[in-house]
């Protein structure tokens, strides 16, 4: 009998690669659930649920009223769904909150009570512990699941997001231990790859603008380091972890998911212009946005330790794969 998967947010970046991931090396049954306000039904996700294996539900997860639509008897259950996106945290931050908070409160319940026996996950952030970077400039590089969650500036629209994962991680941690069911917490770091959308995000800005010969170049925040994880290396992490009996354990685990290669922004562009065979003339530094923290670096020991994962896409071919796929697809114009 096919395990049967259910994924929010099935129809965005992570969900659409984490089902297309799951369809091609598992025997699952895969529902996957979206309000199409961000995720999109373009020819590769069309194409994704052409799979016999697929059943789709256009949804608002924050309306309780339509959890009974979704059933019950999921293995596991991967929570993405959640409003992202800088640009967003800066326009709508009452939205960021309010969808985030609300969708993820509703699945807690509904799953509580319809589908205990199975597993949760939850998408949470290295947003979570940001502030804390920045506001203490203390925290240990590489920075370990552990460290305290920080909201540096409450005024700070940025901050929306955050504060929705992390109080997102604290509902997990309690609902799981109160209501006795298995769940995890993945954090990941700047996951990358076709598909990302079109704003908001490094690296599909910086294939945009190369893909349009943008000169000069602008680079916010040039001197910031970051490391970056490609798609595919990402989901394979979520799901050995959801599989492993070793996450099954309370409390919650909670585990980082990122690459270990820290580069500079400004580093970073450079590398895909040579990936691309093309570079501007001149490059237009600006400053990071208010909030953005210096320097990002995940310690993933701990994924290591429990499942023995490892990147295996390096960020040269990431980055190659990635061009090519906004070469072909570019988008609004």
């Amino acid at each position: 009998m096919k395990e049967k998967i259910l994924i929010t947010g099935g129809a965005g970046f992570v969900g659409f690669h984490l089902a297309k991931q799951l369809l091609a090396t598992r025997d699952v049954e895969l529902v996957l659930a979206d309000n199409f306000q961000r995720g999109r039904a373009d020819n590769d996700f069309n194409a994704l649920i052409d799979n016999p294996r697929v059943t789709v539900l256009t949804l608002d997860l924050t309306d309780p009223t339509v959890y009974s639509t979704l059933g019950n008897g999921y293995h596991h259950v991967y929570h993405l769904a959640a409003m992202n996106g800088t640009r967003l945290f800066y326009e709508m931050p009452q939205e960021v909150l309010r969808v985030n908070t609300l969708a993820l409160i509703h699945m807690l319940e509904w799953f509580r009570k319809n589908n205990k026996e199975g597993k949760f996950c939850f998408t949470s952030s290295n947003e979570a512990y940001a502030g804390g970077l920045s506001a203490f400039n203390q925290l240990p590089i590489p920075t370990p699941e552990n460290v305290p969650l920080v909201i540096e500036d409450t005024y700070n629209p940025r901050f929306s997001y955050a504060a929705s994962k992390l109080i997102g991680e604290l509902f997990v941690i309690h609902y799981a231990q109160q209501y006795d069911f298995r769940a995890l917490i993945v954090r990941p770091h700047n996951f990358y790859g076709p598909r990302a959308g079109y704003a908001g995000h490094v690296i599909p800005d910086f294939c945009v603008r190369t893909a349009k010969k943008i000169d000069p170049f602008p680079i916010f925040g040039a001197e910031d380091t970051r490391t970056f994880c490609h798609i595919d290396d990402g989901v394979r992490a979520m799901i050995m972890l959801m599989e492993s009996a070793a996450t099954d354990k309370q409390p919650v685990e909670t585990v980082h998911i990122g690459d270990t290669r820290e580069i500079k922004i400004e580093n970073l562009a450079t590398l895909l212009f040579d990936v691309v065979g093309w570079k501007p003339h001149h490059l237009d530094k600006k400053l990071s946005p208010p909030g953005s923290v210096k320097r990002r670096l995940a310690n993933c020991e701990k994924l290591k330790t429990l499942v023995g994962w490892k990147p295996e896409i390096i960020l040269e071919d990431g980055l190659r794969m990635t061009y090519e796929w906004y070469l072909k697809n570019p988008g609004p114009q």
